[in-house]
């Protein structure tokens, strides 16, 4: 996750929907994905959902292929993987010297497709729900605030460490500090161990910043959306329409 995350999910065409429909959408058609016996749901699931997110919210679509790239390339390494090198009895189908096995083939397309269809749930949370109303909502289901502000903190530190090592990489990179493997290793030595300081430095700053505020182990942050129970009843309609869905199509297999 990084800054434009954050922006985006600030900055989207779905931003004044409220964050527990969003939240209860994204979660509830997740799980139903991954509980899917077929491929079919977990597969109508990913493109509804990257359609949803791309068209519909105004995430430009360049991002999301990025942002999604790095499962869909695990997911795709999980089907090879299982086409090849699990299953009862090979077919006659090959795939360079390998033989693949189609029971195989089955089982990792239903993985793929369990792993599309939960993470572009995930995205579509992500890219359109900021974390500071994520948390809002997990106070409202009696997590610990406690808790919630430690996680908070910690999502800023994230931020914080992430901007020092930017920082320090591109002053390294202007010194032609990683001119050479003898440089660059000496350069990234130097990185790593001056990173944690610089971060703790810049942590006590804030920490410091929000005592000066009056800070007393609470975030407080304004509520700008208010509960709609139309949006409620589409969203529990839309997952009954999925369980059935996933109901009738059980026994089918794409592959």
């Amino acid at each position: 996750m990084n800054i434009s995350t954050d922006f985006y999910a600030h900055k989207n065409n779905l931003n004044r929907i409220s964050p527990a429909v969003k939240l209860s959408w994204g979660i509830l058609t997740m799980i139903l994905s991954l509980l899917s016996p077929s491929p079919v749901i977990p597969i109508i699931v990913a493109f509804m959902m990257s359609f949803i997110t791309v068209y519909i919210a105004g995430i430009p679509s360049r991002y999301y292929l990025k942002f999604i790239s790095i499962p869909m390339g695990f997911g795709i390494l999980t089907l090879i993987i299982m086409a090849l090198f699990f299953g009862v009895e090979p077919s006659s189908i090959r795939f360079l010297y390998f033989k693949v096995y189609l029971d195989g083939l089955h089982t990792g397309f239903l993985v793929f497709s369990r792993i599309m269809g939960g993470f572009t749930c995930l995205a579509f949370i992500s890219l359109t729900t900021p974390i500071n109303e994520i948390f809002k909502q997990f106070e409202k289901i009696r997590i610990p605030r406690i808790i919630i502000e430690i996680a908070l903190l910690m999502y800023r530190m994230i931020f914080i460490f992430i901007e020092e090592a930017s920082t320090m990489y591109h002053a390294q990179e202007t010194r032609l500090g990683y001119n050479g493997i003898k440089n660059s290793i000496r350069a990234l030595g130097l990185l790593a161990s001056n990173l944690f300081i610089r971060s703790w430095m810049q942590g006590e700053k804030i920490y410091q910043a929000m005592e000066t505020r009056c800070y007393h182990g609470e975030i407080p942050t304004m509520k700008t959306h208010k509960s709609n129970n139309k949006w409620m009843i589409m969203v529990i309609a839309f997952e009954i329409t999925l369980a059935i869905g996933i109901y009738f199509t059980r026994t089918i297999n794409i592959l």
